[in-house]
């Protein structure tokens, strides 16, 4: 009796280290997930999300998590809803338009890396938010239906209503805010009544860009909001040149997007080092043919042929983050009004 006792004890003893083991190892495990929001498009099959993902899990030891939201601005607004519980360690997907508001929350911390190797038009240096791609927004059409473009804002504004846009909403897109932000630089303090003559062009507001394109890649409108880079796309993976962007003269308003750390990431360490890795050729490389951007840093190789085709604009719109924090609200409450008119 004593004997079989004896290794009954034995047993639960080494059941118990072993549970023990595994759950420790478990425990590892977890605390290895690196969660970061982001946009929808950005972690599409099309995307270069499961590619960052495959690269930095190579060098980390860890799982990167993502989960996705419409858009950049809605990005934000979730963030603003969960507050301090969120789960997020990083969000990657905001825009320098944001930046201001984003750091008024009070969730995000500085970023404590490196970012002399970041270029972008006009420069852009933060201690909270680091760029991983920009691109300019551009009016972009279907060729074998429009054969007259817009060739400005104006042209835009003022052309036939009967060709039609499809644009994103200012309250949830980042492009929706840059056609917002564009609108206001061109025109000044006569953008409601340039919005009430660009309202009878437009077909329907999607909440983000991915529905936007959606619509202009069904030829259900012959233009869309997007950006001087989206017909390398077309040209790259279908190999045509049918869809084009509208060279506008008076230039073209430019979107510098950005990651930032959140305050209450369990993984500090880790999201710094992936925000360090965004500046390396193993994130860099997937930015031109996989989020149809332009990196910030340096790539592997040089950007393909089809990228030398591309709208260049001659001008670069882009208020301060600051401006846009400011006036933001009020902007939007003048589109709704002129777009309800």
């Amino acid at each position: 009796m004593r004997l079989t006792m004896s290794k009954t004890v034995t047993f639960a003893a080494s059941a118990l280290l072993i549970f023990s083991a595994l759950g420790s190892v478990a425990a590892r495990a977890e605390d290895k997930v690196l969660t970061i929001y982001t946009y929808e498009s950005f972690i599409a099959e099309w995307g270069p999300g499961a590619k960052v993902k495959a690269a930095f899990e190579k060098t980390c030891d860890c799982t990167v998590k993502f989960v996705g939201v419409e858009d950049g601005v809605a990005l934000l607004n979730r963030l603003k809803l969960e507050g301090a519980t969120g789960s997020a360690d990083i969000a990657l997907g905001l825009d320098t338009n944001l930046v201001a508001e984003a750091k008024e929350t009070g969730l995000f911390a500085p970023h404590g890396i490196d970012t002399s190797a970041v270029t972008v038009p006009g420069g852009f240096k933060d201690d909270v938010f680091v760029p991983y791609d920009y691109g300019h927004f551009a009016v972009v059409y279907d060729s074998k239906v429009l054969k007259n473009p817009p060739h400005s804002m104006k042209d835009l504004v003022d052309g036939d209503p009967s060709q039609k846009i499809v644009i994103e909403d200012p309250r949830t897109s980042t492009p929706g805010l840059g056609l917002l932000l564009w609108v206001k630089s061109v025109y000044g303090k006569d953008a409601p009544k340039a919005w009430e003559k660009l309202k009878n062009r437009v077909l329907t507001v999607t909440p983000g860009w991915s529905e936007a394109y959606g619509l202009f890649t069904k030829g259900e409108a012959p233009m869309v909001f997007s950006y001087t880079t989206s017909p390398a796309y077309h040209m790259i993976e279908e190999h045509t040149d049918r869809y084009k962007a509208a060279e506008f003269s008076e230039g073209h308003y430019i979107q510098i997007e950005v990651a930032g750390m959140l305050k209450n990431s369990k993984h500090k360490e880790l999201a710094q080092a992936f925000l360090r890795f965004m500046l390396t050729p193993g994130f860099q490389d997937q930015i031109p043919t996989n989020n149809w951007m332009m990196p910030v840093a340096k790539t592997s190789s040089p950007l393909p042929a089809a990228f030398d085709t591309l709208v260049k604009p001659t001008r670069t719109f882009l208020m301060s983050p600051e401006e846009v924090a400011s006036h933001r609200k009020a902007w939007i409450a003048e589109w709704q009004t002129a777009m309800a008119k």
